[in-house]
């Protein structure tokens, strides 16, 4: 199956990443909103993005460490080229299309790539709400950072044509796309989803079965995990925290800068779905308060300016 139309629903953190990439890379693409509100918020973040790409492509012109795998495909290209290319995030950014509307965003399109927040019962009601608008050919996506597709296929009405597709932060540096499918997914849906990862310039990594947090999460979440609980039994402060490990390690980022990108809102999410957290004297329950309480001070991370960190 050719992929060609692409619709990202969700304008967080990852969504708005997925659909400035996917539109760079030549896609035309829609990214659906769940009001005029989440719109009117996701307009600033897909801004830096297209400012981050800008500079990082200039910036090559005279810094090979400027590479990013996902804009170029080496870091050698002639200047003229690179100005092309700006040209290029400038089209892709005009190109995109933010719609409330089920119709024009489902309507008629060959891929969707759901990025809504880490609770199942709402990707549940999203894809009962999507799934008699969706074309039969449409291949549907998650883009979970810990939950199982399996858990949630029953929702989508096409089993076949439902897997799991999760990117890394940062995905025009961090440039992965995980690829995992259920005992449904048709092979030829899941090499599609492999094709067009490999099209917006990912490096498609293969989950031969599920595993909840796929590779990267499997290894991610219990590390900030770890941190979070330090933080919350009041071990130390997050800046010390962060310092333990990057100067131990010699990482360029600690945890707390980590979650900062990742972005508290779902940070949260995941905790506060796990059965630790509603035990009140938990620890869980504890990483959850804290993080909720910056979360309803506006602190959810790098995009909002401030999250454990303050951004400029």
């Amino acid at each position: 199956m050719e992929i060609k139309k692409v619709t990202v629903a969700g304008g967080g953190v990852l969504g708005s990443q997925i659909a400035l990439q996917s539109a760079y890379k030549g896609f035309e693409v829609t990214l659906w909103l769940r009001s005029e509100g989440s719109i009117e918020r996701t307009r600033p973040k897909l801004e830096r993005l297209r400012g981050i790409y800008k500079q990082s492509l200039a910036a090559l012109k005279t810094d090979p460490r400027a590479f990013c795998p996902g804009l170029t495909d080496s870091p050698d290209v002639p200047s003229d080229e690179l100005d092309e290319l700006i040209g290029r995030v400038d089209a892709a950014f005009d190109s995109l299309v933010l719609t409330t509307s089920y119709e024009e965003a489902f309507g008629d399109t060959d891929l969707v790539i759901e990025a809504i927040a880490e609770i199942i019962a709402g990707k549940d009601a999203f894809y009962a709400t999507i799934k008699d608008v969706l074309p039969q050919r449409t291949i549907l996506c998650t883009n979970s950072s810990t939950l199982l597709p399996s858990a949630m296929v029953g929702s989508t009405g096409r089993p076949d044509r439902f897997l799991a597709l999760h990117f890394a932060n940062n995905i025009w540096k961090q440039n992965t796309a995980e690829v995992m499918g259920t005992a449904e997914t048709s092979p030829e849906s899941y090499q599609a989803v492999v094709d067009f990862a490999k099209a917006i310039s990912m490096v498609p990594l293969e989950l031969k079965k599920e595993q909840p947090g796929y590779l990267l999460n499997s290894m991610l979440v219990p590390f900030l995990s770890a941190a979070e609980a330090l933080l919350a039994n009041d071990v130390a402060d997050f800046e010390t925290i962060d310092k333990a490990w990057t100067l131990g390690t010699g990482a360029p980022l600690g945890p707390f800068r980590i979650l900062d990108i990742v972005g508290l809102t779902t940070a949260y999410n995941i905790v506060a779905a796990s059965p630790a957290a509603q035990e009140p004297d938990s620890t869980a329950a504890r990483i959850a308060s804290l993080l909720k309480q910056r979360i309803d001070e506006g602190k959810t991370g790098i995009n909002a300016g401030e999250g454990f960190y303050k951004y400029d």
